[in-house]
């Protein structure tokens, strides 16, 4: 009997499943066209997209023309080497990969953030398998009221679930509220951020000694996952690597 039962709860949950991609049938997360499968992209859409795979510089994920072999660090880490261990992203943050982003971010289309933390999760696996705990970039309180949800958070959240790592949305916390990134240059950026992360004393234990995995939507200058990883490290973080879905490329900051 329970057989039967199973395999009748199955049979509904397929015929649910079909009547559900029929009134609501998958579309390109670029475009918006029909695609086959939810979470994917059309081909004109995909074609697009720049992805960031190696050859690239082992600490900051950018990519090289050729191969300059694996210990070649690029000019900017070796000018100004980052907090952080290493850094990764999905693709560049530009065409259908911004606009994602954006949709997630500014248009509630939480939808995506599954099908967006499977490409981080491809992107990241390096990191993924070093890492003991993930930890989204915070927002501030106030802006979390406004926004009503943590974009990052989303990201982490559905990471951490199909990598089967720990996920702490509370290991650290912004304590300054700072204005948005948007529009400020490299050097009004890392000010703003200055001092505006903190991990509260009651939550010290769940970083200390371990190798923390930062997750944010987008690298531009770095200027927030630096001011985040400093704040990780002297919780007691052993080391902090940074994954995000979109990464800015060249000296566009408008986003």
């Amino acid at each position: 009997m329970k057989t039967v039962g199973t395999t009748a709860a199955l049979l509904t949950r397929s015929a649910t499943n079909q009547l559900f991609r029929l009134l609501f049938p998958p579309i390109c997360a670029g475009c918006d066209i029909h695609v086959a499968e939810p979470g994917t992209l059309c081909g004109a859409c995909w074609s697009r997209v720049r992805f960031i795979e190696k050859p690239c510089c082992p600490v900051l994920g950018i990519p090289f023309s050729h191969d300059l072999g694996a210990e070649i660090l690029s000019a900017e880490a070796i000018a100004d080497p980052p907090p952080f261990r290493r850094a990764r992203s999905v693709a560049a943050h530009e065409g259908v990969i911004r606009d994602m982003v954006h949709r997630l971010k500014y248009n509630d289309r939480t939808d995506l953030g599954p099908w967006m933390a499977r490409w981080m999760l491809r992107a990241g696996r390096e990191l993924l398998n070093d890492c003991d705990i993930i930890v989204p970039v915070p927002l501030h309180a106030r802006r979390f009221w406004l926004r009503r949800f943590n974009q990052s958070a989303e990201l982490a959240r559905h990471l951490a679930s199909l990598s089967g790592k720990t996920f702490d949305p509370d290991a650290l916390k912004r304590i300054k509220q700072t204005r948005q990134q948007v529009g400020l240059g490299a050097n009004e950026r890392t000010a703003n951020v200055r001092g505006a992360f903190k991990v509260p004393e009651t939550q010290a234990i769940k970083v200390r000694g371990r190798n923390v995995l930062l997750i944010d939507d987008v690298y531009t200058t770095g200027a927030t996952v630096k001011a985040a990883s400093r704040a990780l490290l002297r919780g007691g973080a052993s080391s902090v690597d940074i994954l995000t879905f979109g990464r800015v490329l060249g000296q566009e900051l408008s986003v």
